[in-house]
């Protein structure tokens, strides 16, 4: 047997030991409402991301217990210092990959798509495709490799 294949969920333990896709999904959401609200709120959590808010406050507490955000029950919402590095990064990488898909497949919105692909791609990939997108877009600019 191989050594260097793992299953799709082996590759996660392995990779992001700590932090699942469904975490990230969170702490992403709730950067990107802490960017235009400040804080974040459970229901308006659980209503961006369609889910209930039992769900929303159970991974709010696993996010809590990562040190990745601050919260005290029936509370507000706010990302810790690491939780904001790590949103920042997600926010980014959703970002970085939706203009991606957008131009690859002719489209204004690939939301779907990249919900769907984002956990999979590590920073490294990220800065490439990012420093691709220019000369995809048909601009000479072309940012510095990290």
């Amino acid at each position: 047997m191989e050594r260097g294949f793992y299953t799709q969920k082996g590759y996660q333990r392995k990779n992001h030991p700590a932090v699942t896709g469904a975490m990230e999904d969170y702490l992403e959401m709730i950067c990107r409402q802490a960017r235009t609200e400040g804080v974040v709120r459970m229901g308006a959590l659980a209503a961006g991301l369609n889910v209930r808010p039992s769900s929303a406050s159970k991974m709010v507490q696993q996010l809590r217990e990562l040190g990745l955000v601050e919260f005290e029950r029936y509370g507000l919402i706010r990302p810790s210092a690491e939780g904001r590095r790590l949103g920042d990064f997600l926010l980014h990488r959703h970002e970085v990959l939706h203009r991606f898909f957008c131009l690859v497949n002719g489209t204004a919105d690939e939301l779907e798509l990249v919900e769907q692909v984002e956990h999979y791609l590590d920073e490294a990939t990220v800065g490439n495709l990012e420093r691709l997108l220019p000369l995809l877009e048909g601009r000479d600019e072309t940012p510095p490799s990290p």
